[in-house]
């Protein structure tokens, strides 16, 4: 398999997944400036909206989206428990932190990486962040993970949590949160993850 990915971007995400699941796997960065991939490909041919993550599967098949993706990976492997099994209660609590990570949190960090994005919009979306911060550090509070077992939410999270420090969101308030980054970062496939894009 083939993940596309920028530096640090949500493709993280997936990335950590992988390393997690222990597959083998290679990597293809790609340039947001231009679109195109350090092989010189069009990113727009591999995916039309030019977004990473895009995984590349063995059969030449496009998975985009990194919910989905990170479902993917961690379904290949179920003895990794990176996903509770299908069907049941607790895949369904996955698919409500992930939906919840990438709607609540991930969308509203998205407009801080732009200059266009007026200050009072930005001071709004950090009000709307706090009360989101809030319930995460409550949950966090209680168990190590987001599912109790570190699971592919946790990838998730961790690096929109290191987006926050790239932009100077002050989470010191949220110190659940911090730790929560903090044990992530430690473990030995997040750190693979982190040297293989060059943050480390």
């Amino acid at each position: 398999m083939k993940l596309y990915y920028v530096p640090g971007a949500c493709s993280l995400s997936p990335h950590i997944a992988l390393a997690e699941a222990g597959l083998d796997y290679t990597l293809e960065r790609m340039d947001f400036a231009t679109h195109t991939t350090e092989s010189g490909r069009n990113f727009y041919d591999v995916n039309p909206i030019g977004c990473v993550p895009a995984l590349e599967l063995p059969d030449g098949e496009i998975l985009t989206e990194g919910p989905a993706i990170v479902q993917y990976i961690a379904d290949l492997v179920p003895e990794k428990h990176l996903a509770p099994p299908n069907g049941t209660l607790s895949r369904y609590r996955l698919q409500e932190w992930l939906n919840f990570l990438t709607s609540e949190i991930h969308q509203c960090l998205s407009p801080f990486f732009s200059d266009e994005v007026p200050d009072k919009s930005k001071t709004l979306l950090l009000e709307r962040l706090a009360l989101r911060f809030a319930r995460l550090n409550q949950v966090l509070g209680q168990h190590d993970y987001l599912l109790r077992e570190f699971s592919v939410a946790d990838g998730y999270l961790f690096t929109l949590l290191g987006w926050c420090d790239y932009l100077k969101i002050d989470l010191s308030m949220y110190p659940a949160l911090t730790a929560f980054h903090g044990r992530v970062a430690a473990r030995p496939a997040v750190q693979k993850a982190l040297r293989e894009e060059g943050l480390i």
